[in-house]
């Protein structure tokens, strides 16, 4: 009977150490960019593996309802991240003097490029004198353009900026763009060539815009203060996730293709394997991953600063810090 009692208190205890356990997990939060798809593979990777769960941490990833939200609902606290666009922090920081920082890089060269139909015999910026080129709207895509044709010394003027919204791939395919740029290599390029339509494009940084980070992980200065322990734990499991996601591509295509959202953003997998032999070498760091460096953000400020994209000095004081 004695022993009896004690198994049973054994167990009890087994039972109330584990729920202590899952009580204890810290939740945190974190907005993508836009909906799930390669370049977030490691978010879903450490979420299946259980990396999250032995840094002692509960992810919730949240999805935006439109572009702002990332660096809104990171600076108000209501997400303890957030995926978005290096030179909307910097905007953010030095001309809205919203308080946040990025505590990592998960794309470190610009995916934005000019993209066309490799039947309209486009090769260099110059060739776009006299052309339709569609875009988003975003100021961004017009100093990149710019300064690409200034590098080529073509003339900007002779060319024709058509706002197409987001149908940048339908654009080109019904001949109202003979060109787009806000066109991601990883997305719109893959895509067009999955239907049938070969694609060219021309890298930005080989003329003259400096090869900025496309995406950063932001999170509020009081966030910061408070969470640092809870966002070094993200980072070290996103770390070991995005290890698992180079050594295997093929298993983190088919994580990514098990938590897509397929009621809402179905993903092609052609399309995402594509985009996963694109990402993979942009997402590695030198040295630890999500790692950062103040040359690139200097570059990158005093570009937008000669572009107009800033009006005021950039203020890159804390703008991002590197874990431990």
């Amino acid at each position: 009977m004695r022993k009896t009692i004690l198994s049973l208190t054994s167990i009890a205890l087994i039972l109330l150490l584990s729920a202590c356990n899952k009580e204890e997990k810290e939740k945190v939060s974190i907005m993508l960019d836009w909906y799930p798809n390669a370049v977030h593979s490691f978010l879903y990777i450490a979420e299946e593996k259980g990396y999250f769960e032995e840094e002692g941490i509960e992810l919730d990833i949240q999805f935006p309802a439109n572009p702002t939200d990332p660096i809104n609902l990171a600076a108000s606290g209501k997400a303890t991240m957030a995926i978005t666009y290096l030179p909307d922090v910097i905007i953010a920081k030095s001309e809205q003097n919203i308080g946040i920082k990025s505590v990592g890089v998960l794309v470190r060269s610009p995916l934005n490029h000019v993209a066309f139909l490799k039947e309209s015999g486009i090769t260099s910026p110059i060739d776009l004198e006299g052309k339709t080129v569609g875009y988003t709207g975003n100021p961004l895509n017009e100093a990149m353009l710019e300064t690409m044709m200034e590098t080529a010394e073509a003339d900007y003027s002779k060319v024709n900026m058509v706002d197409v919204g987001f149908e940048l791939n339908s654009s080109l395919i019904s001949n109202k763009a003979d060109a787009v740029i806000g066109a991601y290599i990883n997305h719109e390029v893959p895509l067009l060539e999955y239907e049938g339509f070969p694609t060219g494009y021309i890298d930005p940084t080989d003329y003259g815009v400096p090869s900025f980070y496309e995406l950063v992980v932001v999170t509020s200065n009081d966030t910061w203060k408070k969470e640092q322990k809870n966002i070094k734990a993200f980072w070290r499991a996103a770390g070991k996730a995005f290890d698992d996601m180079e050594k295997d591509p093929e298993e983190a295509l088919s994580i990514l293709l098990k938590y897509q959202d397929e009621a809402n953003f179905p993903l092609i997998e052609e399309v995402e394997r594509e985009s996963l032999a694109i990402l993979l070498p942009k997402m590695k760091a030198p040295d630890t991953f999500g790692e950062q460096d103040k040359e690139t953000w200097k570059l990158t400020a005093d570009w937008m600063k000669e572009t107009g994209l800033l009006k005021n000095e950039a203020n890159l004081d804390g703008i991002f810090v590197n874990m431990d």
